[in-house]
């Protein structure tokens, strides 16, 4: 019977057959100890001299990394293994020798992995990065189909910029000028007046000249929109949302977390609420810290955003920024117009902002004004006037980065890895 490495722990007393590739091996006189991966996991296979024909031993004993094949063998319980079970193998069936892999289990620098990365995919390291995105992702369509949320596709291509055009790529679209979408949030807009909560979940693309292990090219958001949610609506909806998903990794993905020594506990304490700071707050918190080069109207960078958050053990929500360095959409506070109504999350462990989120302006008048103010063509973005213009109402919305997400719950240092072929300012390869 074929089944997968998943699955063995179905199997155990059986004699099933798997399909893997190897990945390591050690053998020893009269045994050998065969590293097995299938996709679905990871798992070893016992070798026997005395209970295998000869010619399967010394098979068993030639195979060479990443060499694919059939493994016939009966299922057992090891509670030594991290994984819980083993395979003791009757037989086996080479499918494709591999020769000279060329990563081996010896040390490799970064730009060698990332050259063939292809290849490190394989890994065990990456293969639970992975898991963990793909669990994320699960977790992500659960919480909102399960609150009610409409998912919508916004377009890749679009002919304006929610947050303007320095830092997009630019392609002609026939006769036309266009842009690599940067973020899907003024159609999600549209699309919540139709629907009331949507959100949408695709790749974004910044033209931004950065090297830091916080940035990537092409990289994945999460961005729900919500009509009749105002800014504090938002902020429990953000805060549930990051420990659904928290706690849904936590659940279903420790076997991944312990091979990549992430602290669990860490994790377990993610529960919402979440505290918050406003930016205010921040500027005199930074100031007693002894960040003399940051001053009110100032954005943050990685160091101020870790020492805000470096005290806390979960997320942490900076409030009400300065409205001369927000995009032009976010509505201002009515007794403050120069702080919006926003927030970015910033993750602990110095994993940075994982979210940024407003609410949204509604008013046609404020709306045009800002457009003017930040010198937007009108005409391209006369369709999006026309939402504050024909019943619209308080709403707010938020954009999750994933990659980001993916390393803090992780615990792996660079985006890099969190994203199965990543873009950088350097790589367009593999």
């Amino acid at each position: 019977m074929k089944v997968t490495i998943a699955e063995v722990k179905d199997y155990v007393g059986k004699e099933v057959t798997i399909g893997v590739w190897l990945t390591n091996k050690r053998a020893s006189g009269k045994i050998a100890f065969l590293q097995l991966r299938d996709g679905s996991g990871f798992m070893q296979a016992v070798v026997t001299k005395s209970d295998v024909d000869e010619s399967v031993f010394q098979q068993a004993k030639s195979l060479s990394q990443e060499t694919a094949f059939y493994a016939t063998g009966i299922i057992q319980e090891d509670a030594r293994s991290p994984f819980g079970y083993e395979m003791l193998l009757t037989n086996l069936q080479v499918i494709k020798e591999a020769v000279d892999f060329p990563i081996t289990p010896k040390q490799h620098g970064t730009e060698f992995l990332m050259d063939h990365r292809h290849l490190w995919l394989r890994s065990r390291k990456q293969h639970a990065v992975m898991k963990i995105r793909n669990e994320i992702i699960r977790a992500t369509y659960e919480f909102f189909n399960e609150n009610g949320f409409v998912k919508i596709d916004p377009p890749i291509l679009t002919s304006s910029a929610p947050e303007g055009t320095t830092e997009l790529f630019h392609t002609k679209y026939f006769d036309e000028h266009a842009y690599l979408s940067q973020s899907g949030q003024l159609y999600l807009e549209a699309a919540a007046m139709a629907f009331g909560k949507v959100f949408s979940f695709g790749p974004t693309f910044r033209a931004e000249k950065s090297k830091t292990r916080r940035h990537l090219i092409e990289f994945w958001m999460i961005e729900p929109e919500m009509a009749f949610y105002e800014f504090e609506d938002s902020l429990v909806v953000q805060e549930q949302y990051v420990a659904h998903i928290v706690q849904s990794v936590v659940k279903n993905c420790r076997l991944e977390l312990d091979r990549l020594g992430r602290d669990v506990a860490k994790l377990e304490k993610i529960t919402a609420p979440f505290p918050r700071i406003t930016y205010d707050e921040a500027i005199e918190f930074l100031h007693e810290k002894g960040f003399d080069d940051i001053q009110w109207g100032d954005d943050f960078g990685a160091p101020h955003e870790t020492a805000i958050a470096e005290n806390n053990e979960k997320p942490i929500f900076i409030t009400h920024y300065p409205t001369a360095i927000k995009p032009f959409y976010m509505q201002t506070a009515k007794d403050r117009p120069e702080v919006a109504l926003c927030a970015d999350l910033i993750a602990p462990e110095g994993y940075g902002e994982i979210i940024g989120g407003s609410e949204r302006i509604h008013d046609y008048k404020l709306m045009k004004q800002r457009m003017e103010e930040h010198n937007l063509p009108l005409e391209a973005y006369q369709w999006y006037l026309d939402l504050s213009k024909y019943g619209s109402v308080p709403h707010s919305g938020f954009g999750l980065g994933l990659e980001r997400t993916v390393a803090w719950i992780s615990g792996v240092e660079h985006v890099r890895e969190t994203i199965p072929f990543p873009r950088l300012l350097n790589r367009l390869y593999p």
